[in-house]
């Protein structure tokens, strides 16, 4: 009789010997697992996202000066000219407004070639709106574009890209356009404007120095 159940037993012991084992695996592999798939989780959430864009930075010209003179004033003035006239413009050309930035704005186009357009437009709409107005009342810009690679957050985006597209903006005149050589080479030809080679210009806090067209006065 005992020859016949001993088998059975033996089955059974090993089997529980197995799953006592396997849960003591689980417990001992778990933790570590889920350590494990915490950290990868993290990295992906970490990863930079980044894109090729043209990027249109937009200042007002002695805008201190204007608020000291009427701060009221020219702040509503301000807001008038992005609410009629830049945020109009952008849609239009299919950018978006990233950030106002107190006196101006930044934006991001996907075609320089739309970049370049919406700030030949806005330029000369704003230059139309300050005919026959006192230099006090009148909202100029500066505005620069360049092509060039960002890092992208919900609400802003960064990098040397952007660091530039600055830069170029505090070159241009009042009412003028300042663009790089990358963005430049995208829109010779495809956009009715004629283009002063300024070559190449230090840029603050800008190690390379970088070659800089400005739109010519009379397009």
């Amino acid at each position: 009789m005992l020859e016949e159940v001993w088998p059975e037993i033996g089955k059974a012991w090993v089997c529980g010997v197995l799953a006592a084992g396997g849960s003591i695996l689980v417990q001992l592999l778990a933790p570590r697992a889920a350590r494990l798939l915490g950290r990868l989780r993290a990295a992906d959430h970490l990863r930079l996202e980044r894109r090729l864009a043209a990027i249109l930075a937009a200042d007002v010209v002695g805008y201190s000066r204007l608020t000291s003179a009427d701060e009221e004033g020219t702040h509503f003035r301000l807001l008038a000219c992005l609410r009629q006239v830049i945020a109009p413009k952008v849609r239009e050309h299919r950018g978006r407004i990233v950030k106002n930035t107190g006196d101006g704005a930044l934006v991001e186009f996907g075609s320089v070639v739309d970049a370049v357009r919406c700030a030949l437009d806005v330029q000369r709409i704003i230059r139309a709106r300050n005919a026959g107005l006192p230099p006090d009342h009148r909202i100029e810009l500066r505005i620069g574009v360049n092509l060039g690679d960002v890092i992208v957050a919900p609400d802003d985006i960064y990098g040397h890209g952007v660091n530039v597209a600055a830069r170029l903006e505090g070159l241009a005149p009042p009412g003028g356009i300042c663009i790089s050589a990358d963005a430049w080479r995208h829109v010779r030809g495809a956009i009715a404007a004629e283009f002063v080679d300024l070559g190449e210009q230090r840029l603050k806090n800008i190690a390379d120095p970088a070659h800089v067209f400005a739109v010519s006065p009379a397009a």
